[in-house]
């Protein structure tokens, strides 16, 4: 007998959401960004485990704003929360016990829910054994806590195995083939907004964002055409750079993830244009995907 069912990955932005989710699929799929909020829909990840399918969600950091993109943002990551099977948070070592508390509040159903301790690799050993101490009085509350490291130490197994003891027993919900159910053309905008954000200064917000112009699969390349949005001029030079330099630098950068993906050379041409105020109404938001 089989199981299968969904894992909304869940925590705050900057956690290391995504890093766990592209880690645990031995796949970079999932974009991953120092800039904070850079996740801004769900996306699944599917894992097969022997003869079990998990289908891992990932969501945005959970905070609260007044901007309308974080209101999206937000609504996003409440929806995984109320409609998975299973929840992991991850709590960052060093955080304060706050944030898990806040989660606390806003699982409204009690979906059961493993802690993850992350970014472990920064602290001593002592640390790590005082923050399981720490989280101790709420162990009434979750499944388990475990501490992880996705450059060392444990294996996926470790959490896959964890994971798999709270699903339900049911059918393979996608083809044990595919690593997720995002559109090519999708993971191909985050790859470019994820160069961006790699490629220019923190002066660039991470309201920036892509319009996927034209893909074209053709036999040995893949043709892409993409616009990057930013909401003020001075953005737009920043991005091009003197004599084009920075945004040559951020399709060279966004080619090689896309190719790494893929399998085959990709032929890749950026614009950029300017979109005043964007993020901060439902017009722009919807010109870009985002729909309440």
């Amino acid at each position: 007998m089989t199981k299968c069912g969904y894992v909304a990955a869940i925590g705050r932005p900057n956690a290391g959401k995504s890093t766990l989710l592209n880690w645990l699929v031995g796949e970079k799929i999932n974009m991953v960004s120092h800039k904070a909020n850079a996740t801004r829909k769900r996306s699944n990840t599917i894992v097969m485990h022997g003869d079990d399918q998990i289908i891992f969600v990932d969501t945005p950091g959970l905070h609260h704003q007044e901007k309308l993109i974080n209101q999206f943002m937000l609504e996003e990551a409440l929806k995984a929360i109320g409609e998975c099977d299973l929840i992991l948070f991850l709590a960052p070592v060093t955080d304060k016990v706050e944030h898990y508390e806040k989660f606390l509040e806003e699982n409204k159903k009690n979906t059961p829910h493993i802690l993850l301790l992350t970014k472990t690799d920064f602290v001593s050993s002592e640390e790590v054994g005082a923050k399981i101490e720490e989280y101790k009085q709420y162990e009434d509350k979750y499944k388990a806590i475990i501490p992880i490291s996705t450059k060392k130490g444990k294996k996926q197994s470790v959490i896959l195995d964890e994971v798999i003891k709270y699903l339900p027993v049911g059918p393979y919900l996608f083809d044990t083939e595919i690593l997720t159910t995002t559109h090519l053309r999708d993971i191909y905008r985050e790859f470019i907004r994820e160069s961006v954000f790699e490629n220019i200064s923190d002066e660039i917000p991470y309201e920036a964002d892509v319009i996927m112009n034209k893909v074209e699969e053709k036999p040995h390349v893949e043709v892409i055409k993409a616009t990057i949005i930013v909401e003020k001029q001075t953005q737009k030079g920043m991005i091009i750079g003197e004599g084009g330099v920075a945004i040559k630098r951020i399709g060279l950068n966004a080619r090689k993830k896309i190719e790494k993906l893929i399998g085959k050379k990709v032929y890749l041409e950026l614009f950029v244009s300017v979109k005043k105020g964007w993020s901060k109404n439902k017009e722009g938001l919807k010109e870009l995907g985002y729909d309440f």
